[in-house]
């Protein structure tokens, strides 16, 4: 297996709080499989099986059968992983399978597909998460996990400590905001599907979330960060950078999830970020560079006449007292988080080349 700084991430959690035991012989269904949070579950649970003989049953749902090969290709002959082909929110989702848990990360979350597709942004967002609430109810499960995103939060007029309980301002003549007012939405689904049908559904609100487990696609700007000190070039910000990041290490936030789904409460809303993490664009550019570089890399700010999706400026400081009061606990700050990020990178480039 060529995945040695995933794997190190891997063995943390199954050193920490989580207790992986209690999936013993469970079957999990997992959406957005083919992305980040989705791909890094579907591995940490076959990884899981091989260390500890657990005997858990991963159902991973999946658009593209080719796209999946190439992601799991170290699983591909594992027969714990299910592929399960559908399209969300179109209603083809079909299972006869027995399943214990769902969580459901699946969402458009690409800025600029945000722009140009808001109709298509809010569809999937709404209408997805209404299929598989109402294909966790049909399959009775013991409980299900909607992830959720910062970015419902909307916007504070000054920086606020943001606890689960506070909403800010979202422009609803802004097409950018069917992402996050249709996260809204679904979390409302979630709410209404545990009232009206006894789903024990519980709701995670990631921050930015990156590390090592980035697939080779990614262009947020963690990964831009990365890639311009990899090469040796400036890092390059399309923004002033004034707004405020929230971000969480990839193995913390895959932790929090299976944590949640163990240890949430129902129709409980849970903030999952670092706290030691937060800082502005303009200051992650510059410890990037700062920790990172080679020696002659510099930040440069560089503002577009054209709309490139990003979300409007953010001053808030996510407070995560409340999952860490269930036993939680993150492991990286940003230094950490970029360093494994980067031996990623480099790791998934040497791969390339031979």
């Amino acid at each position: 297996m060529s995945e040695n700084v995933l794997l190190e991430d891997f063995n943390t959690i199954l050193d920490s709080e989580l207790d992986v035991s209690k999936f013993t012989h469970q079957n999990i269904f997992i959406t957005g499989a083919t992305g980040l949070i989705g791909s890094l579950l579907v591995k940490f649970l076959l990884y899981a099986n091989n260390q500890k003989d657990l005997n858990i049953t991963v159902y991973a749902m999946i658009r593209n059968q080719e796209k999946a090969n190439k992601i799991f290709a170290d699983y591909l002959d594992d027969q714990h992983l299910k592929f399960v082909v559908a399209h969300l929110g179109e209603n083809d989702l079909k299972l006869d399978s027995h399943l214990d848990y769902i969580i459901h990360p699946a969402a458009v979350t690409q800025s600029k597909l945000m722009v140009s597709d808001p109709v298509g942004t809010i569809k999937t967002a709404v209408n997805g998460t209404e299929e598989i609430l109402r294909f966790a109810v049909n399959h009775q499960v013991k409980a299900m996990v909607y992830v959720s995103s910062m970015e419902v939060y909307g916007q504070f007029k000054s920086e606020a400590k943001v606890t689960e309980k506070d909403l800010g301002f979202i422009d609803l003549t802004s097409a950018r905001s069917c992402y996050p007012e249709s996260k809204r939405m679904c979390e409302l689904l979630c709410t209404a599907y545990s009232d009206e049908y006894g789903l024990n559904v519980k709701i995670a609100r990631l921050a930015q979330t990156f590390g090592a487990g980035v697939l080779p696609t990614e262009n947020r700007v963690f990964a831009q960060f990365a890639h311009s000190v990899i090469q040796g070039k400036d890092i390059v910000l399309y923004t002033e950078g004034k707004s405020e990041g929230n971000y969480v290490y990839t193995s913390d936030a895959i932790k929090a999830l299976l944590f949640l789904l163990l240890n949430g409460e129902t129709k409980q809303a849970y903030n999952v970020s670092n706290e030691d993490n937060h800082m502005t664009i303009r200051e992650m550019a510059e410890m990037v560079v700062r920790e990172f570089g080679q020696g002659g890399e510099k930040v440069v700010v560089d503002i577009p006449k054209e709309n490139m999706g990003y979300a409007p400026d953010t001053h808030m400081w996510l407070d995560n007292s409340k999952l860490r009061s269930l036993g939680w606990e993150p492991t990286k700050n940003m230094v950490l988080s970029y360093k494994s990020l980067i031996d990623w990178m480099n790791q998934l480039e040497n791969q390339d080349k031979n």
